[in-house]
């Protein structure tokens, strides 16, 4: 089975967007497929479960830290694994957690000024582009057992 994990903060935008392009991606009904939703706050949670019919939800650190150690793949915005990221939503725990699991991470840069982190050398796409080719590469990381390309 593959464990596709999303983590996301603040109001779970980003993290619906995946769980809904994974979903059509994936088949939900497919038993070698288990997507995992996991918002730093509830808010987040709860609208990244309304992005997939089929996945499960937690919420906060340890929900964070516990589901990464069991995770294939980790989907999410760059700053899972920054610590204090996302106005502080990300704690140093759940950054450590995510960069230091075994999964494949798929990350998707957000350079925008609030965030106090900018990554060079990205191409100037908009969000819904970076988010289908982030949701397009975690599936097929999902579906492989060798490399990506």
């Amino acid at each position: 089975m593959n464990h596709i994990l999303i983590v996301d903060g603040q109001g779970g935008r980003i993290g619906r967007a995946l769980a809904e392009r994974l979903s059509a991606l994936l088949d939900p009904a497919d038993p070698a497929f288990d997507l995992t939703v996991v918002g730093s706050n509830a808010m987040a949670t709860a609208n990244m479960l309304k992005g997939s019919a089929s996945a499960k939800g937690a919420t906060g650190e340890n929900a964070v830290i516990v589901c990464a150690r069991r995770a294939d793949v980790i989907v999410g915005p760059i700053g899972i694994i920054i610590a204090d990221a996302m106005l502080g939503e990300i704690t140093p725990a759940m950054a450590t957690a995510v960069s230091s699991s075994p999964a494949r991470r798929v990350l998707i840069p957000m350079n925008k000024s609030r965030c106090e982190n900018y990554v060079v050398g990205v191409k100037d796409a908009g969000l819904a582009a970076l988010l289908d080719e982030a949701a397009e590469t975690a599936a097929r990381f999902a579906g492989s057992e060798g490399d990506l390309l």
